[in-house]
């Protein structure tokens, strides 16, 4: 089972979270990109754009944060930092 944990975090203070499960025979890639669309849609924001820094993160480390300079729309938050917490 595929499982990302999507949070926001204003001032060191987690103000939503939300787990996506996906257990689709779909890409690891389709499955982050399809989970971090579901936050998205659930959360009423715009898609983030994934900058070099966001792909090293993620392909290190299994989780980055998006902020401001991710998106295209003003945010009402510091970050949004997104983690897969479990992977077949």
């Amino acid at each position: 089972m595929f499982r990302l944990w999507g949070k926001i975090f204003e001032d060191n203070h987690m103000l939503k979270d939300q787990t996506i499960e996906d257990d689709t025979q779909e890409t690891r890639t389709h499955k982050i990109f399809n989970a971090l669309n579901e936050l998205c849609v659930l959360w009423d924001l715009s898609k983030p754009i994934w900058l070099e820094k966001n792909i090293a993160e993620f392909k290190k480390l299994g989780k980055t944060r998006f902020y401001q300079d991710n998106f295209i729309d003003h945010i009402d938050f510091e970050y949004l930092e997104i983690h897969i917490i479990e992977e077949d």
